[in-house]
């Protein structure tokens, strides 16, 4: 016993000494029983009585603290029990146990038996009931145990001498639970244990408040399992996507998924949305911030999600709430008519009012007149014309300030009103404003004009004759001759001028019949086309059909005399047809036709063969390429594998005996027949490319085994690898050069109606003088003949990195597309053959091009190269440059190398643009950084004054038609700058 009074003195002064700072617990942990923290007594069940004991000590700040002991360590046989209150779980499926205790050295105790034990027993018994039968009938195949306890340090009778006696932690989890509660039991075998504190806790992720969406305290499961929580949106926002988050067994929240963003009228201030302040507008839930209301509207009160129109003003049903509000425009101005007998051109000034608004077209009213001239505006005498005249190219809804009115009544007076129209027209209450022109027929012109075919030449020309009209109608300017082939009208035709009455017409088909019509323009004007002469080329080399030496004279009336003016009709739009003096319904850059001294010459052009045109594919390969004896090839070395084979490197011997490096794919053995036609169609393919920067094809091995073909050796093989290699070791002239090469092998392919379809990097070769030749044909398809027609595929891979949206979307390829892969391999080189996209995988490539996002600019990229990349990369097809124009830029780049030296990555802001820099206009501002053809998408949006353009966002400037991914990075860094000259700090 007097072993027993020693500890029990000292060990409370222990626990005084070394336990006071532990009651700061985490957040995400809910403690059930905190011992330490009890105002009493715990008033815990022990038995035996003698077991057991519950001492009160002060600590530091004189709080009691209440712990249990016990040290029978001199009796044998022990078992005492001490068993807590029922300790409600409150939901939790898994608690935690902290027990903190000190334990005596059995060795340190002089005359202790060789039952003295170190360690001691945790159990637990779960229960419905706060009341539990008493330990005396306790039998421990009732209690759960949890562990058995020992000390990782003990202190001994030294240690109490000096008062630095250790405390052990020991952690114990309780998992599966599902009863109201639980009891903790300890029992003691033998040992001289102090249980300094017990605290019984819980995890929790804690409350939580991510992408607006509020996520509640939640009780971790049970078993390590994840608990998916769904949040709540904050006051104020909406779901964009269900928010939700995972709690984790350790109280962590993991996993974000969707968001919730603030509704229309409100914006996101730290964590919640604040509503919109007066002036300012949200429309959608999409935007990010409010933003100034635009002008001429006006929003008086928090919340707006739209800016209301001043009075006068409106906004159409369909424009965009960032839109400012525009009025109707005025009347148009300075009307002038030019009458042409029974016709009459109407021309006038745009209104000088738009009303702020670039959707105006005009309508023209037409009423027909009795009595003279002078009243002609009255209403009593006009009724409206009907459907008796023609109106080119329409009577409403004209996009240009000019129409062609025809078969007019003659010596008829009429009324033309002219209004001007825009989007909110309708929505005015206002009267029209219109302008009114009086105008008056004459009489048709019937003098008549012969035409006379004076002869025929050869089989490519004709030569035509014709008596001008009567002197009395005017003196001859010019004649104009009109002709097309039979039943292409519609198509093309050419006009030519002469001021001789015959010409000669060369450039003709053989055997074709053409269409001619001629009428004289005087110094009154052009007369008519009155008859048209049917024509028809030689088949064989002769003057004229029949008698060489008959002449055919065919006689027609034609209306030729006088009219008022020159300016009238020089080309009609007639079906969609266009007319020109030089080249008829051509690509703007293929010069189909020339016009030289009165004559027409049609040029030769090369157009690509399909090989699966041929019925016979053996055929195609026959055409298109040579067979090489294979006595004549000598393979050195393996530098490859392709699709159907091994690739190497030999020697060919020509037929002058002199021997060249060559590139030999073979067909590898046991192949089907169709794949031998698979293979030798990229040979029928390459043989009909001539040009310095396409592979050159040297012939085929098709009369024995294997089946090769045979290409110029290009020594740095691929692009890709071969940039990879000299990684930054080329000047900026030299890559610039390999991708004039690159443009000018797919400007050939092109004008050839050639598509490649896998332009990259890694199918351009490199030879040793740098030049770069376009290879790989495989995947390669024809265009038809018509220049807006596609090839579709049946299916089959993508290279999707490299491949223009409308291609992956619906599988068709254009010269476009491929001028849209041009752009990702020039940006390979800049890169020296960096992997465009980098790790996205191809549905976020897909997703990302989408939205909007381009390939930025590399490191040390040159501006101008850049933006022919963004230029190549734009979304409609029909804005991309063609090859052609992509040589010429790269040719002015070279002759011009200081173009180069401004680098995308350092052009922007060395000096940031702030009105203190000189900018004190929006309009200046964006002189400043060279972004002024932005100047009207600004002003229509509402953003007048540098104050208002810093709230503008990404999504603000797609609305506004900045859709150019390298102008918005351009535009927004500039408005950071401004953000951080007036101390504002927005997120765009």
């Amino acid at each position: 016993m007097a072993l027993f009074r020693i500890y029990s003195f000292l060990a409370p002064f222990h626990i005084l000494v070394l336990c006071q700072a532990l009651r700061n617990y985490p957040d995400n942990e809910v403690t059930l029983l905190d011992s330490m923290s009890a105002p009493g007594d715990l008033g815990w069940e022990a038995y035996p009585p003698e077991g057991w004991e519950e001492i009160s000590v002060m600590d530091e700040r004189n709080i009691p603290m209440r712990t249990y002991q016990v040290c029978n360590v001199m009796e044998a046989n022990q078992n005492n029990w001490l068993r807590t209150g029922l300790i409600q779980r409150e939901g939790a499926q898994r608690v935690y146990v902290e027990i903190k205790f000190t334990l005596r050295d059995c060795n340190s105790l002089p005359g202790v038996p060789g039952t003295c034990k170190e360690t001691f027993n945790v159990y637990y018994h779960e229960s419905n009931n706060a009341v539990a039968a008493p330990l005396r009938h306790i039998r421990e195949s009732q209690y759960v145990k949890i562990d058995t306890i020992a000390a990782d340090e003990s202190f001994t009778q030294t240690d109490v001498g000096d008062r630095v006696m250790k405390l052990n932690t020991e952690v114990r989890d309780i998992s599966g639970l599902s009863k109201r509660g639980l009891y903790l039991a300890f029992q003691d075998l033998g040992a001289c244990i102090a249980l300094v504190s017990l605290r019984v806790f819980y995890k929790r992720c804690p409350l939580a408040v991510l992408n607006l969406a509020r996520f509640p305290d939640t009780v971790t499961g049970g078993d390590s399992a994840l608990v998916e929580v769904r949040g709540t949106c904050v006051e104020d926002a909406e779901e964009l996507e269900a928010p939700r988050m995972f709690c984790s067994a350790d109280g962590g929240w993991l996993v974000p998924i969707g968001r919730c963003v603030c509704r229309p009228g409100f914006e996101e201030v730290d964590g919640h949305c604040q509503p919109c302040r007066s002036g300012f507008y949200k429309a959608s839930a999409m935007d990010a911030y409010c933003v100034k209301c635009p002008p001429h509207s006006y929003s008086h009160q928090d919340k707006a999600s739209e800016c209301v129109c001043e009075r006068g003003f409106y906004r159409a049903e369909l424009d965009p709430r960032s839109m400012a509000c525009t009025r109707p425009p005025s009347a148009p101005g300075n009307p002038i008519s030019m009458v042409n007998e029974t016709a009459v051109t109407l021309e006038w000034s745009p209104p000088r009012e738009s009303g702020g608004r670039g959707d105006v077209s005009y309508s023209v009213h037409c009423r027909k007149c009795s009595g003279e001239p002078g009243a002609a505006g009255d209403s009593e005498k006009c009724v409206p014309c009907g459907s008796g005249p023609h109106f080119n190219p329409r009577q409403f809804g004209l996009t240009h300030p000019r129409v062609l009115v025809t078969e007019l009544q003659p010596h008829t007076n009429y009324t033309f009103s002219i209004e001007a129209l825009n989007g909110v027209s309708d929505l005015s209450p206002s009267p029209r404003q219109l302008v009114s022109v009086n105008v008056t027929t004459s009489q048709t012109d019937k003098s008549q004009m012969s035409v006379i075919l004076k002869e025929r030449k050869g089989t490519d020309s004709v030569t035509l004759a014709w008596q001008g009209p009567e002197p009395s109608d005017g003196t001859v300017v010019e004649y104009e001759v009109t002709y097309y082939e039979k039943n292409q009208q519609d198509q093309n035709y050419t006009v030519l001028k002469t001021k001789s009455n015959s010409m000669t017409v060369d450039g003709l088909k053989p055997g074709t019949t053409y269409i001619f019509r001629i009428r004289a323009r005087t110094d009154g004007g052009y007369g008519n086309y009155r008859g048209e002469i049917e024509l028809e080329t030689s088949h064989e080399d002769m003057l004229a059909v029949g008698d060489p030496n008959q002449q055919t004279i065919l006689a027609i009336s034609v209306a030729g005399g006088a009219v008022l003016l020159v300016l009238l009709v020089a080309c009609f739009v007639v079906s969609g047809r266009r007319c020109g003096y030089i080249k008829a319904k051509q690509d703007p850059e293929e010069e189909k036709m020339q016009f030289q001294h009165g004559r027409v010459k049609l040029p030769e052009t090369r157009t690509y063969i399909h090989p699966h045109t041929y019925e016979d594919p053996n055929q195609a390969v026959r055409d298109f390429a040579k067979e090489i004896e294979v006595s004549n090839i000598r393979i050195e070395r393996v530098i490859g594998a392709g699709e159907f084979g091994e690739v190497c490197s030999g020697r060919l011997r020509l037929p002058s005996k002199r021997e060249i490096q060559v590139a030999i794919k073979s067909l590898k053995a046991g192949y089907s027949e169709q794949q031998r036609r698979d293979f030798l169609s990229e040979a029928s393919i390459m043989g009909q490319f001539d040009h310095p920067n396409i592979i050159r094809l040297e012939g085929v091995v098709t009369r024995c085994k294997p089946v090769m073909i045979v290409t110029e050796y290009m020594e740095n093989g691929s692009l890709d690898s071969f940039l990879k290699k000299h990684d930054g070791q080329f000047t900026v002239i030299q890559l610039v050069g390999m991708m004039r090469g690159i443009a000018a092998g797919m400007q050939y392919l092109s004008e050839m109606n050639y598509v490649h379809r896998d332009l990259a990097a890694r199918n351009i070769l490199v030879n040793g003088n740098l030049v770069c030749k376009v290879s790989d044909f495989g995947l390669s398809r024809v265009l038809e003949d018509d220049p807006e027609a596609a090839y579709t595929t049946r299916g089959g891979k993508i290279p999707i990195r490299w491949t223009a949206p409308e291609a992956i979307t619906y599988r068709k390829f254009t010269s476009a597309s491929d001028v849209w892969s041009y752009g990702i391999v020039m940006w390979e080189v800049i890169s020296y053959g960096e992997r465009p996209y980098w790790e996205m995988s191809n549905q976020d490539v897909i997703k990302a091009i989408d939205e909007g996002y381009r390939l930025p600019a590399p490191m040390d990229c040159p501006v101008v190269l850049h933006q022919l990349m963004l230029d190549c990369w734009e979304k409609n097809r029909s804005d991309r440059p063609k090859f052609g124009q992509i040589v010429n830029t790269l040719d002015r780049l070279i002759r011009n190398p200081s173009s180069l030296k401004q680098l995308a990555n350092t052009a922007v802001w060395e000096d940031p643009v702030t009105p203190e820099a000189g900018a004190s206009t929006v309009e200046d501002w964006l002189d400043l950084i060279k972004m002024g053809q932005y100047k009207e998408h600004f002003s229509s949006a509402g953003y007048v004054t540098l104050d208002s353009v810093l709230y503008v966002s990404a999504s603000e400037l797609d609305k506004m038609g900045v859709a150019l991914a390298g102008h918005q990075k351009k535009i927004l860094s500039s408005i950071q700058c401004l953000q951080t000259q007036h101390g504002t700090q927005v997120q765009v």
